[in-house]
């Protein structure tokens, strides 16, 4: 037994003959009679009170402690009295990662989470409670691959308790939870008079950064960071080391998405475009935070500037520039003056990467090469979000025929004679 059971309503007391006998103590028949103590792990006395005839389930608690001790099981009671959203605020203050995603995990637990399951005691977790926390998403958040990423903050969250001793196991892993579905659609690739349209649509200051999206499949932080220095016309080169990106309503200089500095190759046709772009267009010198707003300043010469002679500011490119230039390729529906456009997420300068990726992967183009060259941390990664662009085994095979009777065509060696062979 892990501990013992003490019966506050009786007390040993000592005969005269120095035996002991059994005598009523002064809280004999009131309150609660039976206290299970014991030594937890950290070597400080825990206990629980127990009622009157209730002996049998103190000991089973007792039985159940040292089960769960010998199991490596074990959570102390009163840690397991923490709220859900008193932990998860600790953890999302110690969450390693980009601040970015730190953000993202602090905002999608304030909205989502802290007000279904925020002042739910840890240690009353049950799978129930996240099937019904689950099923009352759908009413306020109808994607359900956004849905995805909430429950996935979550389970994070609870998974870290887990290893700090707080909880037993993940409610949200209970075979019993059936999670939002990833409900990614599929990569659907610009053609080549979308991306050219767009271009010519843009005015000419931006034009080359649509070369340098679809010729080297940067994102558009890493389009609009790059630094004249990166850039190896020789070489035919262009080093990823660092990206434009907004914290906080602040832009500062950080590594590419995932930390991935990387090279890529550089064609001839987007070296042309960036040298020319360069000419009409000086490189602007710009100092900004390294990483966070509050970090020390570096300073890059960057290749596109906006139009004040600063750094390109994204969200102002995104509704000024890039969306009209959709619309005039055809790509979103038009606005009349005074009128927003809507929200283009899949028309995003990340439909340049799409492109990039689907005109390597037509070429031939290895899934690991193109993985290096996305600064993707996985190959399968790559792999699952564009293999329906990858060409077909039936492709390749009618391919391989056409090609051995085209080189046999010269010598009047036709499909009869392959069929008699």
């Amino acid at each position: 037994m892990a501990g013992h059971i003490q019966d506050r309503w009786y007390k040993s007391e000592k005969t005269a003959d120095g035996s002991l006998r059994r005598v009523k103590s002064d809280r004999h028949g009131s309150g609660m009679r039976y206290r299970a103590r014991y030594i937890g792990p950290d070597g400080t006395e825990k206990s629980k009170s127990f009622r009157d005839k209730e002996k049998r389930l103190a000991d089973q608690w007792l039985a159940q402690i040292e089960a769960d001790m010998s199991r490596g099981h074990y959570v102390d009671p009163r840690a397991g009295k923490t709220t859900f959203r008193q932990y998860a605020e600790r953890w999302v203050k110690t969450h390693t990662g980009e601040i970015n995603s730190r953000e993202a995990a602090e905002r999608r637990l304030r909205l989502h989470a802290y007000p279904h399951i925020g002042s739910r005691p840890l240690g009353s977790f049950k799978p129930e409670h996240i099937r019904v926390w689950i099923a009352d998403l759908e009413a306020t958040v109808p994607a359900e691959s956004h849905r995805r990423i909430i429950v996935g903050t979550v389970s994070a969250a609870l998974s870290a308790a887990v290893d700090d001793g707080l909880l037993s196991k993940n409610p949200c892993r209970a075979r019993t939870v059936q999670l939002p579905k990833p409900g990614k659609p599929r990569v659907t690739p610009w053609t080549a008079e979308q991306v050219f349209g767009v271009r010519a649509a843009l005015p000419q200051r931006f034009r080359a950064a649509v070369d340098t999206a679809a010729g080297c499949g940067l994102r558009q932080g890493e389009v609009f960071g790059l630094a004249v220095e990166e850039i190896d016309y020789e070489g035919g080169w262009l080093a990823v080391g660092h990206q434009l990106k907004r914290i906080r309503g602040k832009y500062v200089f950080a590594l590419p998405k995932g930390g991935k500095v990387r090279d890529v190759p550089l064609p001839k046709a987007v070296a042309t475009a960036l040298r020319e772009h360069s000419k009409a267009f000086e490189p602007v010198t710009v100092t900004l935070p390294w990483r966070t707003p509050e970090g020390p300043l570096v300073t890059k010469q960057l290749v596109f500037s906006g139009g004040v002679g600063k750094h390109v500011r994204v969200s102002h490119f995104n509704d000024h520039h890039w969306k009209p230039a959709l619309a005039t390729a055809g790509i979103i529906p038009d606005v009349e003056p005074g009128e927003r456009y809507a929200s283009a997420r899949e028309h995003g300068m990340h439909a340049l990467r799409h492109f990039y990726a689907s005109v390597l992967l037509d070429a031939g183009e290895s899934i690991r090469a193109l993985s290096s060259y996305l600064g993707h941390s996985d190959p399968g990664f790559t792999l699952r979000t564009y293999t329906h662009l990858m060409p077909s085994s039936e492709g390749r095979t009618r391919t391989a025929v056409d090609g051995l009777y085209l080189r046999s065509a010269p010598q009047d060696h036709g499909p009869e004679t392959a069929q008699a062979a």
